[in-house]
């Protein structure tokens, strides 16, 4: 089909070929983070990265991404979503490149520096696209299935992806693969993106404030990613994380008492979009590690491949494929979304139970399988409504800073969270060594208390849950009303950090 004739699609074609577009963009960047892990000890052995400076391939994008989601999803209410995720399209593209080409290790950092903020001008945009594009309930939670299937799907098809490229390949494939999905996604979003003038720069661009936001935010994600490094009572850890709550004090302060906020303080206002915020940030914490943890038995005890590797969590991903066929959405017009988030995460911590059982023989039939499944069919059926939840109070106007406040939550709190559990099961190691302990069991006793610790997490998720999240019916045009824009899911950053 040429351009051309996608301007004559039907208005309703043409809105359900940009959800495949937006889609896209967000498989780019969920597959970006696991595809460049698995490539790292190839990136390590071409540029001379020591084991310390080969962890920043990672964090510089989480960096950037992290702390500018704020700051592009005001700028794209003000500016206009389509031109935001346009540009951040082609930063992420042509960052890409340069990733792809990198003679040094300066080059490749800087360049992942430059993705991470041509990720964060597209995915602070994503979700209000899908939200404009399907106003009626039904559609809308059709494009949020397909959203949460990309979303959580790309991490896993990310691990096998980059097992082929690197073995039949090379590293820097990895990058290059995002240069026709790019030109490709570009083409496509310019043709059949609706454009939109935003509210405006007349209300102002609170530059402070956003200078205040993203370093309190770039500071606050530099101290948790170097905490496994350093410690958390580290000089480091904490000058920048006392750094970044001073910044983020000026910055409420600052907020309350200008005309024009970059995050207006009314949306704070919005219980659900706050107290949905924490209990994300609970949640992820099992997400995250999973892949983490479970990459880590599956490579360094069971000695599986990167494709294999991939492959084992194919059950996680199929089972959230089919979730997205419409049956998530059933179940909370028929249930609500309460009950449908909670007995989820509570799947999922049979999920993350499972995974602490794990010996250096356990079979993947049918323990590690029933793992996966289980942690599919939770989270599956747990970020929807929790999604539902969140947003259905924030006004159309600011849905850019909405999808942005969700986001933030989730790279925070899955940073925090990853960095946590990280630092659990290596000082569980070391201690179990230190005591004599053979290799083997002492990394797997790790890799079981940061799985219990996770589904700790979890389960104080239900309980925040029930406590902070109002039960809602489970009529749909309570859940999605036409006039109070539900956004789909912040996309799954699913980064991997040397143990």
């Amino acid at each position: 089909m040429s351009l051309a004739s996608l301007f004559s699609l039907s208005s309703d074609r043409r809105r359900w070929v940009t959800l495949v577009v937006v889609c896209l963009a967000q498989l780019m960047i969920v597959l970006d983070i696991t595809i460049v892990n698995v490539a790292l000890p190839s990136i390590q052995r071409d540029l001379h990265f020591s084991q310390a400076n080969l962890s920043w391939v990672v964090n510089a994008f989480l960096v950037t991404f992290g702390s500018l989601l704020l700051l592009a999803g005001r700028l794209s209410d003000l500016t206009g979503r389509k031109r935001v995720f346009l540009a951040g399209l082609t930063i992420f593209t042509v960052a890409s490149l340069l990733c792809g080409i990198a003679p040094s290790q300066g080059v490749l950092i800087g360049a992942r520096l430059l993705q991470g903020i041509g990720a964060a001008a597209q995915a602070s945009v994503i979700l209000a696209i899908i939200v404009t594009e399907f106003p009626q309930p039904a559609d809308r939670a059709r494009a949020m299935s397909a959203y949460v299937f990309v979303s959580v799907a790309g991490g896993s098809l990310g691990l096998l992806a980059g097992g082929l490229l690197t073995q039949t390949l090379s590293w820097h494939w990895v990058f290059f693969v995002n240069l026709p999905i790019g030109a490709a996604t570009f083409a496509l979003g310019q043709a059949l993106i609706r454009s939109d003038d935003g509210l405006g720069l007349g209300h102002g661009v609170d530059w402070l404030g956003s200078l205040l936001v993203t370093t309190s935010l770039m500071g606050a994600i530099y101290a948790i990613v170097e905490a496994t490094r350093h410690g958390w009572g580290s000089a480091t850890v904490l000058g920048f994380g006392g750094l970044a709550a001073l910044l983020m004090g000026a910055f409420i302060a600052l907020e309350a008492r200008i005309e024009s906020p970059i995050m207006p303080l009314r949306i704070l206002r919005l219980r659900g979009l706050v107290n949905a915020s924490l209990v994300r940030g609970l949640l992820v914490t099992g997400m995250y590690s999973t892949f983490f943890l479970g990459t880590l038995y599956l490579e360094h005890v069971r000695h599986y491949g990167a494709l294999e590797t991939g492959a084992a969590f194919l059950p996680w991903t199929l089972t959230v494929a089919v979730l997205s066929r419409g049956i998530t959405a059933a179940l909370v017009r028929r249930f609500g979304p309460l009950p449908v988030l909670t007995t989820g995460i509570a799947i999922a911590v049979a999920g993350l139970y499972l995974f602490s059982t794990l010996g250096p023989h356990t079979a993947y039939f049918p323990t590690i399988f029933l793992a996966n499944f289980a942690l599919g069919l939770g989270i599956g059926n747990a970020f929807m409504p929790l999604l539902t939840l969140a947003m259905e109070d924030v006004p159309a106007a600011d849905a850019g800073l909405g999808s942005g406040i969700t986001n933030v939550s989730q790279q925070v709190g899955g940073a925090l969270g990853l960095a946590v559990l990280s630092t659990v099961a290596t000082n569980h190691t070391k201690a179990l060594l230190s005591s004599h302990h053979g290799l083997t069991t002492s990394l797997i006793s790790g890799y079981h208390l940061a799985f219990l610790v996770a589904a700790g997490a979890m389960v104080a998720a239900i309980l925040v849950a029930f406590w902070l999240l109002p039960p809602r019916s489970g009529r749909p045009e309570l859940q999605l009303a036409d006039d109070e824009p539900t956004l789909a899911l912040p996309d799954f950053e699913l980064e991997h950090q040397a143990a």
